[in-house]
């Protein structure tokens, strides 16, 4: 039984990791990643992980993909671009550049932390995880709703600005290139 639902989670997160890169229509890519992180819940309840399982589905797969459903939807999907033009030329020479130094940053950080997890006890405080999984939810809810709650909110307000923001700055630009054109 363990497999068969192993096997129907990462179909799910393949088919939709697949319908993200494929599709055009940018509401039919979001549906897909949708999907890909009910997948990833799926396989979250399987490892007895519910705490993470139930924040994967409220805050990525129910916050942020209705968040970008609802600025895709405000900025207008109906229109069609011209792929052929492309409005920065230096556009995708940087971006390589960017992923490869990621991708070097990335690497360099696996290498020389591969060793820390071995060293437990050896100057580097690393908590034990085996005395019991609600201290670990009960301190995470501790620091998430006392400490750094104000962060929290802040991120929340970051966010709804950029939404609203994005939708302004799209809006303005059309009715400057409306009011150019006649």
């Amino acid at each position: 039984m363990e497999f068969f639902v192993f096997g129907c989670a990462a179909l799910m997160i393949l088919v939709g990791a697949v319908g993200v890169i494929t599709r055009s229509h940018p509401v039919h890519a979001a549906l897909s990643l949708v999907l890909t992180l009910f997948g990833v819940a799926v396989l979250f309840v399987a490892q007895e992980a519910h705490f993470l399982a139930a924040v994967q589905v409220i805050v990525y797969a129910g916050a942020i993909v209705v968040l970008f459903l609802f600025v895709i939807m405000l900025l207008g999907v109906d229109r069609v671009e011209n792929l052929r033009t492309e409005p920065l030329t230096a556009q995708r020479p940087l971006a390589v550049i960017v992923s490869l130094g990621l991708i070097g940053i990335l690497v360099a950080a696996f290498t020389t932390g591969s060793g820390a997890l071995h060293e437990r006890g050896e100057g580097i405080n690393i908590p034990d995880l085996s005395t019991g999984t609600d201290a670990n939810t009960t301190q995470l809810a501790e620091s998430i709703f006392s400490k750094y709650v104000v962060a929290f909110e802040v991120t929340s307000v970051l966010l709804v600005v950029a939404v609203v923001g994005t939708v302004l700055l799209s809006r303005r630009i059309k009715s400057v290139e409306v009011e150019t054109s006649k």
